[in-house]
């Protein structure tokens, strides 16, 4: 997996940049197609496994749903949220609703051990660990004996 940084102090306006810069089908982008703020993702990887940590504050474990189909894993959230008012006389009646969700999802590679995937969400970063099977695993230097 890799980072592209895009060069900001190009002075073209470009068609492409607006056509990127929204997050049409849960892309990589950090604002979907109505301005709604999607978490942002770092993926880290190690000898064993990937980490992939989402910048969630404010949120509960039971926001989340994370689902993994065919070598896809998909990370959601959806929030309803409703308030009404209401004055004293009750000649005013106020009612506010939102309602915020997104959707991530990301191709694993075939080194990932999806029976081992595992999951915890503590002060609002949920972690996302993705063990690699046995055989992925950086294996150490051995010396060989020539017989």
């Amino acid at each position: 997996m890799s980072l592209i940084k895009r060069n900001e102090a190009n002075w073209l306006p470009s068609v492409f940049d607006d056509m990127f810069k929204t997050d049409w089908l849960g892309g990589t982008t950090n604002v979907n197609s109505i301005g709604t703020s999607i978490p942002a993702v770092n993926i880290q990887e190690s000898d064993d496994n990937f980490m992939v940590a989402v910048a969630a504050p404010g949120m509960t474990r039971e926001d989340f749903q994370i689902e993994l189909d065919n070598d896809v894993l998909t990370i959601s959230s959806e929030q309803k949220k409703e308030e009404e008012k209401t004055e004293k006389n009750g000649r005013f009646t106020r009612r506010e609703f939102s309602y915020n969700n997104f959707k991530r999802s990301f191709s694993l590679p075939e080194t990932v051990d999806s029976e081992k995937i595992s999951a915890t969400y503590n002060n609002g970063v949920l972690e996302i660990m993705l063990p690699k099977k046995d055989e992925a695993k950086v294996q150490p230097k051995r010396m060989i004996e020539i017989g």
